[in-house]
């Protein structure tokens, strides 16, 4: 098989995917190159190199370098190698659910980690006056929160797909149900979290 050297054309929809990811990309807190090039990758039926990148999204070739560099530190895309081919391709994973756990787990680690270490640390702080012990009673709350999210998330994060796939589609479903066990119990879930 001869491996592909020239950059397929996008058709206006995978364009206009690719254009929105990066505006999107840009909000998250990625640069938009970088968004278009995983959106590019994601749409892709076969792994492409940077030069085929960079002539599709019309970047140059450093730009898709440094892309293509972030993307790997996060873990978003997958290095392949075709036969008599001593390039580098690229390839973003296959399984959507995967991709979710990636991005999730990257932003754990990058923001949600250092944020929980930073209340731990003030909370252990000798409080010197009723303001610093009102902040950190604030800060525990928080921490509190975001440790039980992690903890929730840690769950999920072991679910097969389909058994996520099976809670997400549940919806307000749950709600009804411990609404009904509230009425059954008394209890309402406001009262329970005071």
């Amino acid at each position: 098989m001869e491996p592909m050297t020239q950059a397929k054309p996008l058709s206006e929809l995978s364009r206009q995917f690719v254009s929105h990811f990066g505006e999107m990309g840009s909000r998250w807190g990625i640069n938009r190159t970088v968004g278009q090039i995983y959106a590019l990758l994601f749409l892709s039926p076969e792994p492409l190199n940077a030069d085929q990148i960079a002539e599709t999204l019309e970047f140059s070739r450093s730009n898709v370098s440094m892309g293509l560099k972030e993307l790997q530190a996060w873990r978003l895309v997958q290095l392949r190698h075709q036969p008599g081919d001593r390039r580098e391709y690229f390839q973003a994973p296959q399984d959507v659910w995967e991709i979710f756990k990636r991005l999730a787990e990257e932003r754990r680690r990058r923001e949600i980690e250092p944020t929980q270490s930073m209340l731990r640390a003030a909370m252990m702080e000798e409080a010197s006056s009723d303001a610093d012990r009102y902040a950190q009673q604030r800060m525990r709350e928080m921490h509190e929160l975001i440790d039980k999210l992690m903890n929730w998330f840690d769950d999920v994060q072991r679910l097969s797909p389909e058994t996520a796939m099976q809670l997400m589609g549940m919806g307000s479903a749950v709600t009804r149900l411990l609404d009904l066990k509230d009425k059954i119990t008394g209890a309402s879930r406001k009262e329970a979290r005071e």
